[in-house]
């Protein structure tokens, strides 16, 4: 993974708040995947971790990986049909849900280990010398086969700071992808309320 794409990676999740609007406002059509019969469920925009001045607006189901999670989670997806919703606030605030359904639990928590693993090595083999960024892993949840969050902030050189949490849960097959983010630093992060949106996440799977 080239080592300059996380900058580019949280510039975009701070950013998507901004265009995603129009995004939201048009919107794909559902995806087949999601319609279909026991599919996983999504997140509604009020399990969003509460925001102090704005509601969250949820987009559509859509096919795909968002762009925001190409370049650290990319590599995994690709033998993957994968689904995604995005979510964002009238403010600078915006998060995705990703779910994909393997063929095996097997499969599922090999994809859901090289995931946690992807995220941190994204962070920590970035070299841009202009982008200082600080790692946490905050933390395992005990919600079905289980969910890990981790948190990045980062500061540029010219001051901009954003903060990214984002967890990785199973529920048997399949594997879904949370993440949120907005310009701040881990102090403005809603740690508590996200690691509550995962359990809700992990358990609406199935």
């Amino acid at each position: 993974m080239p080592k300059h794409t996380l900058p580019r990676t949280l510039t975009a999740l701070a950013l998507a708040a901004v265009t995603a609007g129009s995004a939201l406002a048009v919107g794909a059509a559902p995806a087949a995947a999601a319609k279909a019969s026991g599919a996983p469920k999504y997140l509604s925009a009020s399990e969003l971790p509460p925001h102090p001045s704005s509601s969250w607006t949820a987009g559509r189901i859509e096919d795909g990986l968002p762009e925001e999670l190409q370049y650290c989670l990319g590599d995994a997806f690709l033998a993957y049909d994968i689904n995604h919703r995005s979510y964002r606030t009238d403010l600078e605030t915006s998060a995705r849900q990703v779910v994909v359904v393997t063929g095996s639990a097997g499969k599922a928590k090999a994809l859901a280990a090289r995931l946690n693993k992807d995220f941190k090595n994204c962070v920590s083999e970035s070299s841009d010398p202009d982008v200082e960024a600080e790692y946490r892993d905050l933390g395992t949840l005990a919600v079905e086969e289980g969910a890990r969050v981790h948190g990045v902030a980062t500061v540029t050189s010219w001051g901009a700071m954003d903060i990214s949490l984002l967890s990785v849960g199973r529920d048997g097959r399949t594997v879904t992808v949370v993440d949120w983010g907005q310009m701040g630093g881990f102090k403005d992060a809603p740690v508590k309320a996200f690691k509550k949106t995962t359990t809700t996440a992990v358990n609406k799977l199935h």
